[in-house]
């Protein structure tokens, strides 16, 4: 039995773990960049008949934060809300038609170093999507099971310099991957064990914030 099968039963068991979580909705501080980012869960690509999530890797072209791993997603245009942000972006980014219907529930606002305030948004697909890629903004997309990042694979906690803020990551094909995302996917898990940790004290190292 699949450690996170991709199901109805564990849709409606994260539904029902949100019901328990109430996020934080406003950022930490004023004059931050509104974006939205969206965990997208799908069934694993492998046969394994586990839930997955989208992960993208950013265009080399992209002015900020090229070339790294992120959650689909991206800034707010005027009058969006978070979800409608997501249900954008992914359009734009995937060709991703995402439906409000499919969200399951909303995570902490997560003030980034380079001056965004985040909101991830949980959506489930009940279809299998069929993505075809900006490639201004997306070189690939990988769906990475939930599987993948617990037991040896979890999270790990460092510092980048003594006294310094609290640093997550998570080991990731042959790198590491960092908060934003890495703080985002990591409340997410937990969340879904039942298990409610905030994650605005965790940061990332200073390169990845370029």
């Amino acid at each position: 039995m699949p450690a996170y099968p991709f199901s109805s039963s564990l849709i409606e068991h994260i539904r029902s773990m949100f019901l328990g979580f109430a996020p934080r909705k406003n950022p930490p501080q004023e004059n931050l960049k509104r974006a939205a980012v969206g965990i997208i869960l799908v069934a694993a690509d492998d046969g394994s008949g586990e839930t997955a999530f989208l992960l993208t890797l950013r265009s080399a072209k992209m002015r900020s934060h090229a070339g790294q791993y992120a959650l689909p997603g991206g800034r707010a245009d005027q009058g969006e809300d978070a979800i409608d942000t997501v249900i954008r972006e992914c359009l734009e980014e995937l060709s991703l038609d995402l439906s409000a219907g499919g969200v399951l529930g909303t995570l902490d606002i997560y003030a980034t170093q380079s001056g965004y305030a985040i909101t991830p948004v949980v959506f489930t697909t009940t279809t299998e999507p069929d993505l075809c890629l900006n490639p201004n903004e997306v070189d690939q997309v990988f769906r990475i099971k939930l599987s993948d990042l617990s037991g040896e694979r979890s999270a790990q906690f460092f510092s980048q310099e003594e006294g310094g803020r609290r640093l997550i990551r998570f080991p990731i094909f042959d790198h590491h991957l960092y908060a934003p995302t890495a703080a985002i996917i990591y409340q997410f898990i937990e969340m879904v064990g039942g298990r409610y940790h905030r994650v605005d004290n965790l940061a990332a190292p200073d390169f990845a914030t370029r």
